[in-house]
């Protein structure tokens, strides 16, 4: 139809409802992260032998030794399946995968991929199951470094509803690129079994294989909080398959609120992670444009980071080019807001919990915390402030956990520790 064909009153109406549609169809074009995880190199490097200090006559003592609740993984697959459980944090009727290849090596193929909604043990709901593609393509190749993202499917997901993530690798495939610290059950099965219902006999694992993000087309309104940090934020002392770690509890928190329902929560935790060095993973400063500024519709950033990088720098007859100051870990801090706000991007910063108790503790390493501590509270950088040590440390020896927070490392709060971080988040900061 031609604008010269409507009268002229008509064609007055006829513009104005062409601009005030226009920013509902962009709306629904809007990709918002529902679920993420940070990818690292695989497997996790061994812990070096302790040195020997100067002058002594024997090593260093080992630390203690606790179980971990990170599982091995094989180097290698090859005409296997992965089927991956993951738990979105926001719900949609279109939905895409996003898969790394970020820590290099050989290009990754996915011949292929689907996606559905889980039942348990491993099995997938009965007309739920969907076919992913790559720009029309079954299979994708994913160079080293590249991310690859699926074209949509249509696919009705309320939040916290489980999804199932299944990828075949036709070809040898080293396990270069993935998440140690999934914290939810996945399955691992001989040959191309991504549309079967159920997968008997499958191996089970804990880890997210080269799967970093799905996403869903989500209203103007909504967004996403990116949780960044290491292992306290990966929940490393919370149970698995229950989603008890402190972010997946702030999400329940924001989908309870009417004001801040349209609102996701990415983990972005790895666990050994550091703000200014490689180790578990590359250092945060290093990983923030992948794993934050990358993210579809993220607002608010939560920056829990800094306890890896005081203790490792602790231990003793580390080379002195692993020591870390105050000056060095606020200057960090700077530069994650300085490079968030350039983006749009708010960020809250949580204070770090105590570890009296472990064996890396000093009165030097507490210092530090307490003097990052400080800045943080009162120096006036981040948008907003959450104080974790508040909400963990037990008030007749504020430097270590509440007993009742405490696994027994001294670092990592179980669950009622999480539970406790979560209630500590005024929610309302949000939802301005």
């Amino acid at each position: 139809m031609h604008l010269k064909a409507i009268p002229r009153s008509g064609a007055f109406l006829f513009a104005i409802l062409t601009i005030a549609a226009a920013p509902a169809a962009a709306a629904q074009d809007r990709w918002v992260g529902a679920w993420g995880t940070a990818q690292q190199l695989a497997p996790m490097p061994a812990p070096p032998p302790m040195p020997r200090p100067a002058g002594a006559d024997k090593p260093a003592p080992s630390p203690p030794s606790a179980p971990s609740p990170i599982v091995p993984t094989p180097a290698s697959l090859k005409d296997q399946t992965v089927r991956m459980v993951i738990r979105p944090t926001i719900g949609g009727s279109v939905v895409r995968a996003q898969f790394s290849n970020a820590s290099g090596g050989a290009p990754v193929t996915i011949g292929r991929a689907r996606l559905a909604k889980s039942v348990s043990g491993g099995g997938i709901a009965p007309g739920s199951d969907r076919a992913l593609s790559f720009s029309g393509a079954a299979s994708v190749t994913i160079p080293a470094g590249a991310v690859a993202v699926s074209d949509p499917v249509a696919l009705e997901v309320a939040p916290f509803e489980l999804l199932a993530v299944s990828i075949h690798l036709p070809e040898e495939t080293a396990v270069n690129t993935l998440h140690p610290l999934g914290l939810r059950t996945t399955y691992i099965a001989a040959g191309d079994r991504t549309a079967d219902a159920a997968l008997p006999g499958a191996e089970t694992n804990r880890s997210y294989f080269w799967l970093t993000g799905v996403e869903v087309q989500a209203p103007e309104t909504a967004g996403a909080i990116v949780t960044f940090g290491d292992s306290i934020t990966d929940g490393y002392g919370t149970t698995p398959d229950t989603g008890r770690a402190w972010p997946d509890l702030l999400a329940g928190r924001l989908q309870a609120d009417p004001r801040t329902r349209g609102l996701s929560v990415l983990n972005m935790g790895i666990s050994g992670n550091r703000v200014r060095r490689d180790g578990a993973g590359l250092s945060a400063l290093a990983r923030f444009d992948r794993d934050v500024l990358a993210r579809p519709g993220v607002r608010w950033v939560v920056l829990l980071e800094g306890i890896n990088d005081i203790n490792i720098a602790a231990i003793p007859g580390i080379p002195a080019t692993e020591a870390v100051t105050a000056e060095q870990l606020i200057a960090a801090y700077s530069q994650f807001v300085d490079r968030a706000h350039l983006h749009g991007i708010k960020v809250a910063g949580a204070t770090i919990t105590p570890t009296e108790g472990l064996w890396l503790y000093s009165d030097k390493t507490e210092a530090i915390r307490q003097a990052v501590n400080a800045w943080i509270r009162t120096g006036g950088e981040f948008d907003a402030v959450i104080d974790f040590d508040a909400a963990v440390r037990d008030p007749a020896q504020p430097t270590r956990m509440k007993p009742a927070f405490d696994p027994g490392d001294h670092v990592h709060p179980n669950d009622a520790g999480n539970a406790a971080m979560a209630a500590a988040i005024d929610i309302g900061i949000f939802a301005r």
